[in-house]
Parts: C-alpha cells; structure tokens; sequence
C-alpha cells in the first residue's frame, strides 16, 4: 500500500513532527509511506519538498498571500488564523499520482485550499491537530461557534471589522459536498468534530501520534544534567518555552501564579526550574520576583538534546487552557517523565492522573502548584512508581507499533471500499 502525507512542513513545528513520526512509524512497519511538504528541513530523502528555487520561494510565499484578508479582521484571539483559499496544483499532482491514499495532516498556511481538498479523488483520512478543519479561520477557539454554526448573532465581543471566520466556514460547508475520514489526535478533538455543525456525522476517528518510543526512552538523570550544565542535588520542574508568554491558550500566566504558590511551600531552595528556550537578554521582571532559580536550555530541533533535556527533568508542567495531543507530553512520559498539566482536552488522554502524573482542576493554579509539590513530596519509591507507569503508558499508547497498526487497518477499509466501488 502507498501513502501519502500531507503537512505544510516536514519538522517545523508540533504538528509537522507529529505528521514526520508517524510517516517513519508506517514505514517501519512496511507502508510505502511518502511525505510531501511546502518547506522542507530534514533532509529526509522520504520527503518530498519542493527543489528548485522558485518552488521554493513560493512555498514560504503562499502563507503572506493571505495577509491583506486577515488585516480585515479585527479580533481578540491571538491564534494564527488560515483562510486556505488560494489553490495550488496540490490535487493534479495526488490524483495522477500511484497514491493508494492520502494522508492530511497540518495542511494550512496556503498549502491547501478548501477547493483544493474537495478536488482530491482518492481516499482521504486527515489527522486533525488543532480545531482548524471544523472551525472557520481559526485554529482554535474559545467560543461556540463551530458548535453552533457561524452567524451574525454569536460573533464574539472581542471580534469587530469582516467576520472571516463566519466567511471561511461558509465556504467549507458549501465545498465539502462529501465527508472525510477525520481522525482525532486525542479523544477530546475526536469529539468536539462529532458535535461540530460542520463535521456532524461524518466518520471520525481516534487515533494518536506515534512516537518511536527506542529512542525516545529514558536516560540516566546525572549524566544528562551533567551534559545540560544543571544541578546535580536539586528537583526541576521543566516547561517548554518562554516565546509564548502572550498566548493565552498555553496558560504561562497560571503557571506564574502556580510557581508563586509554591514559593510558599517547603520546595523553596530546593526546586529550580529549566525552560526550554535561549536565555532573554534581559531576564523579565515577572521572574526575578519569583522565589525560585531558573535555567534556560535550548531552544533544540534534535530528539537527542530534547531527551537529555526530559530526562534531566523530576517533573514536566504543561499550563495549557487547550492542547491537542500535546509532543510534549508525549516525550516526557516516553522518557519516565510525570507531567503535571489541567484536566482538559488533549491532556487527558496524555496523563493517568495519580499514576504518571497530576491533573488539576482547570484552571486552578494553586492546584496545578499543588500537583507539582505533591510529586516531588513524594517517597522515592513512590515517585520511581510514577516514572514506571509514565513510560509504561507511553509504550502501550503512542509507540510506532501500536499506532501503525490503528492507521493500517483503517486504511485498508478505505481502500477496500474503494477498489468495490
């Protein structure tokens, strides 16, 4: 059987190294399995990338085409927003192609246009990592909307000028005269598309990314720290990165207010923290007020320093007020890690709360700071009990063997129905 997947990049980005993993996961498992991308990183001869240098100058192009539409609209969600109507020649090339099945993934930043979709002719599943498909421009969002059916009566407050999202949502329902097989990276996703006005009875499926859980494994927490340059006889809570302070969606300022509460508690002077970014020039004021020691790592591209990195880690906070099936969860576990996040959408389906980690009360920071004492309060014995079943759930969920097997045998029914046609 031949794939194709379909993501705007190959490993730029969470959802472009999600598509990559589970390329590689199929074809370890004996799918010929081919990635086609606008803009291509690796180097992966399995990557199909543009190659001359006009080709690929329009690929970083097409995203800045939708520009002059989007600064028609004026709203207070800070998502990236993708119209995904400016056609490509993305449909000539699948449908003359040998292609048994494609395969979408993040397809936005112009690569696709929603006309563009409809013109495919083979079997379609797309893997959806973030609301995009079933909402209208927006990537995620807040309000009901994609729920209830894009109208003039339940635009939010915050959004004035051109109701892009209303026009873009539109376009998708009147262009997608057939369905798709939507395949939901976590449970919560999965759902929201089942009750979305759009996707409402349309096959929709749940199955995870893959992580290739032999090299994401864990490693001795000494010699990675040693490596890393931190601390040898103290706890460290890692987070992902401070480049997202002002996207609410990830909830650095709850866990700002979880780390002040524990300021209070007897973690003080024993608990430093490790974000996964370069040192700022200036360290912010917001963290100079706070009690405890930060380290700044990274930012790292390679699997192999973001391994050191979790395994150099006690414990992984994830703040975020919406996620997917988060990469960052998924690592952490796959390396031993607990992970501490709310008890909200994808996130559920990443922690096995009270066994390889905590989830606290959305969106309650004191209990997020809570959940963080109370792993590293713990028994040694206890805690090594937590990094067991983390890798264990890890294993038995995300690895590449399990989830190729889910995406082979869906697409063999798609493509046995197809061929009975």
């Amino acid at each position: 059987m031949k794939v194709f997947h379909l993501n705007y990049s190959d490993i730029s980005g969470g959802a472009a190294r999600a598509a990559y993993r589970t390329h590689h996961a199929l074809r370890d498992s004996g799918i010929d399995s081919q990635m086609l991308v606008n803009v291509a990183s690796s180097g992966d001869w399995t990557v199909n990338a543009p190659s001359s240098k006009f080709a690929k100058a329009i690929g970083y192009i097409r995203p800045q085409l939708a520009r002059p539409l989007l600064q028609l609209l004026r709203t207070g969600n800070p998502i990236i927003h993708s119209p995904a109507l400016v056609p490509s020649r993305w449909p000539q090339r699948l449908n003359a192609s040998d292609a048994d099945l494609v395969h979408l993934h993040w397809v936005q930043g112009e690569m696709l246009s929603i006309a563009d979709i409809a013109r495919i002719r083979k079997p379609i599943v797309w893997t959806m990592h973030d609301m995009w498909a079933f909402c209208g421009a927006e990537h995620y969002s807040s309000d009901n909307r994609w729920r209830d059916g894009y109208n003039k009566n339940n635009r939010p407050v915050h959004e004035s000028g051109l109701d892009i999202n209303k026009i873009i949502w539109l376009k998708k329902r009147s262009t997608w005269k057939k369905s798709f097989h939507m395949i939901g990276n976590c449970s919560w996703i999965s759902h929201c598309a089942r009750s979305s006005s759009l996707m409402k009875g349309w096959s929709t499926y749940t199955i995870p990314n893959a992580i290739n859980t032999d090299v994401w494994a864990p490693f001795d927490k000494t010699v990675a720290r040693q490596l890393l340059g931190l601390p040898l006889n103290t706890s460290i809570c890692m987070f992902s990165s401070l480049g997202l302070v002002d996207d609410k969606r990830k909830g650095f300022d709850l866990l700002l207010r979880a780390i002040n509460y524990l300021s209070k508690s007897n973690l003080r002077g024993r608990l430093e923290f490790v974000a996964l970014t370069r040192k700022p020039e200036n360290i912010p004021a917001f963290l100079k007020d706070l009690k405890f020691k930060f380290h700044f790592i990274g930012p790292f591209s390679d699997d192999v320093s973001l391994r050191l990195a979790y395994s150099a880690s006690d414990v992984v906070a994830i703040p975020s007020r919406q996620e997917t099936l988060t990469n960052v969860g998924v690592e952490a576990h796959s390396c031993g890690i607990p992970v501490v996040a709310f008890n909200v959408c994808g996130l559920t389906d990443i922690v096995d709360n009270h066994n390889t980690g905590y989830l606290a009360d959305p969106f309650d920071p004191e209990d997020f700071g809570k959940g963080i004492h109370s792993l590293l309060d713990l028994d040694s014995v206890y805690f090594r009990n937590y990094q067991i079943e983390a890798r264990r759930r890890a294993l038995k969920l995300w690895s590449n063997s399990v989830v190729s097997s889910q995406l082979k045998s869906l697409y063999a029914t798609l493509v046995s129905s197809q061929l009975s046609k």
